[in-house]
């Protein structure tokens, strides 16, 4: 029986896949030579991304503008399904896509958490079950190109917690499980009930009848 009141939540770089899914897709999309140009015209903001000088966001938008550029959204739409096609699939870990069927056969929703884009992520979650999808969002301009910029803030760190909360509004779960690997899951990992970052001991086992693990 489905259970709406128990959450879980995952992280979809270095959690789901086995590495960071926006580089392999720029690269696999633009080639081999303008990803590096790109990165080497990008590289004042990256390199102050590492000095935190610059955000992530801002880091990340200036990278996609200098190597996808203005591409269109049908064009990105061609290259998107290429990529799920052909690249995705072998960078997915299969303990973790069995974790969320898991959670699926439980009957708890489950929902994708991710500063990648929601360019491909929706598409590839809503064929495994994913409720929804709470991501980084391209913006465009009025003639579907890539605008340089995102729709929304980079859904990294804070921000993911802030996207979980605005999702479930005034009916906050009552049991939050959260999946994640990195700096970027602190948040959402302090807020779970029961939380799991890669490299700190293996997957917990779901209990048998999910109980919050705060006390008043």
């Amino acid at each position: 029986m489905r259970d709406p009141s128990i959450v879980a939540a995952f992280d979809f770089d270095g959690t789901i896949s086995t590495t960071d899914s926006l580089r392999v897709f720029v690269r696999s999309t633009v080639g081999t030579r303008r990803f590096v140009l790109g990165a080497l015209l990008a590289s004042p903001w990256l390199i102050g991304c590492v000095l935190r000088l610059v955000d992530r966001g801002t880091a990340k938008a200036a990278f996609l503008r200098a190597s996808i550029g203005a591409r269109s959204r049908a064009q990105l739409d061609i290259d998107t399904r290429r990529f799920l096609q052909d690249r995705l699939p072998g960078l997915l870990r299969p303990e973790m896509l069995a974790r969320v069927r898991q959670h699926r056969a439980l009957g708890h929703r489950i929902v994708l958490v991710s500063a990648s884009p929601s360019l491909y992520l929706e598409p590839w979650a809503a064929t495994v079950g994913f409720d929804t999808v709470l991501s980084t969002e391209l913006a465009f301009d009025a003639q579907g190109r890539f605008a340089g910029v995102f729709a929304k803030p980079n859904c990294w760190g804070p921000e993911k917690l802030r996207r979980l909360e605005a999702w479930w509004q005034d009916a906050p779960p009552r049991v939050l499980f959260a999946y994640g690997d990195s700096r970027g899951d602190k948040e959402m990992a302090e807020r779970a009930d029961y939380a799991w970052i890669r490299g700190q001991g293996e997957l917990m086992p779901l209990p048998d009848a999910a109980a919050p693990r705060r006390t008043a």
